[in-house]
């Protein structure tokens, strides 16, 4: 099993380029199911969950064409994929390639709304917290499916002449269940009204692409969102989102580190919450017609007192990370993380390199330290994995970051992307 290497101490200067969002490009590929015609993908990254999604649409019958090399691409830029599902050939999503990633339950509402049936695994427990499904079966049943359980799997029928326009009240805000609603609601018939709806920029780059597809969408991105039915789907030509939590990381890293990068290609309005956050710690943010710069000259890190919440808030997707930084502030942080229960299991890898916390139920309380120790650390999620990497290189000596297959499902060519900044991180290939 691979694990990376990391010594700690040198700043981080130069660019790094953002790559598109994980979160954007897996439901966009998804959406591939609801149309006969070839659905293009710009911009998507080079991670494993993308590989493993493939594989699952593949076992519906989606053809997938990954665009070679162009003069001047590298490692670290996205790739073009085509995916067209002529045919379905099955509607059956298995056990054993759901439980790898949770994301692909989302096949559920396109393979309803297109061929009228599907039968889903439900996809088991998870490390950061249950995460259950039930709102987005509660979904699927308001727009007229029916939906059972059967030996673990998600059976569900749409009526006679398919799915139909409902009103959705989601009790909590829910970018899965968001998702579902959506794209189930497209080829429903008539009106669908989405209540509570999530305001992430990935919910919002997904209505862009089904509108791109043919679908009638307005109020994507805000809490309501209204949809009228089409009869079909076409084609589309779509550019991913960049990636906002990647680019919450690098800056993480830099205000921890100390140093002057350009994050090339982001988008500072994806992540508005989290850079203010990074403002009061002591980093300088700038937004730039080719990102956002991030500087630190060495001058202290201070506390701050932060809550994850739903976008446009704080993302609990940045929470390890900022958790990471933190250890180093002048004083004491305070985290509030309310999105999931279980998101704390890095605490006590950081204590491994000398951090201080404290937990009390959803709280933590970091007292920041004057220096954090190279040691071995287990990576136990992809967040937590990237936020070993962030404390290990502010770290004094060598730390070994285990487990890192958590980052290849999240995270394009990091190595990489942080070594030609100065970062002295290698990886070391398993048996």
């Amino acid at each position: 099993m691979d694990r990376i290497r990391i010594t700690g101490g040198a700043p981080l200067n130069g660019v790094i380029p953002i790559s598109g969002a994980k979160n954007a490009a897996l439901p966009l590929m998804i959406a591939s199911l609801l149309t006969r015609e070839p659905l293009e993908l710009h911009n998507v990254p080079r991670l494993a969950d993308v590989q493993l999604l493939l594989r699952i649409l593949g076992n519906h019958g989606v053809d997938a064409a990954i665009a070679g090399k162009r003069p001047g691409q590298t490692q670290e830029t996205g790739q073009t994929i085509r995916l067209t599902a002529a045919s379905i050939i099955d509607t059956t999503a298995p056990y054993e390639l759901v439980s790898r990633m949770r994301a692909s339950f989302w096949v559920l509402a396109p393979l309803v709304a297109r061929m009228g049936h599907a039968r889903v695994s439900l996809p088991g427990g998870c490390a950061i917290g249950t995460r259950p499904v039930d709102l987005l079966i509660m979904a699927m049943e308001k727009l007229g499916a029916k939906v059972t359980i059967e030996g673990g799997y998600v059976v569900a029928e749409a009526p006679a002449g398919g799915l139909r326009g409902a009103h959705i009240t989601f009790p909590k805000v829910t970018v899965g269940g968001t998702h579902t609603a959506l794209m189930g609601a497209v080829l429903a018939q008539g009106e669908t009204v989405i209540d509570n709806a999530a305001r992430e920029p990935e919910v919002a780059d997904l209505a862009a692409c089904l509108a791109a597809m043919g679908a009638k969408i307005e109020g994507a991105g805000e809490s309501r969102i209204v949809v009228q039915g089409v009869g079909s789907l076409g084609g589309a030509s779509h550019s991913v989102v960049p990636d906002r939590i990647e680019t919450g990381t690098y800056a993480m890293a830099v205000a921890m580190t100390g140093g002057d990068v350009l994050l090339e290609g982001a988008r500072p309005e994806l992540l508005q919450a989290a850079l203010d956050v990074l403002a009061q710690t002591g980093a300088e943010i700038t937004a730039t017609n080719a990102g956002v710069r991030v500087r630190r000259n060495g001058g202290g890190i201070n506390p701050v007192d932060v809550t994850t919440e739903p976008f446009p808030g704080f993302p609990t997707d940045l929470q390890a990370q900022l958790m990471a930084l933190l250890t180093r502030a002048r004083g004491t942080s305070r985290i509030r993380e309310t999105i999931f229960e279980n998101r704390f299991m890095h605490v006590q890898e950081l204590a491994r390199l000398g951090a201080r916390i404290r937990l009390d139920g959803d709280v933590a309380w970091i007292d920041g330290v004057e220096r954090l120790t190279g040691a071995p650390v287990m990576a136990t999620d992809l967040r937590a994995s990237v936020s070993l990497v962030i404390a290990a290189l502010a770290a004094d000596g060598e730390t070994t970051v285990n487990r890192v297959y958590h980052l290849d499902r999240g995270f394009e060519a990091l190595e990489a992307k942080l070594g030609r900044c100065g970062a002295q991180v290698q990886r070391i290939s398993g048996d």
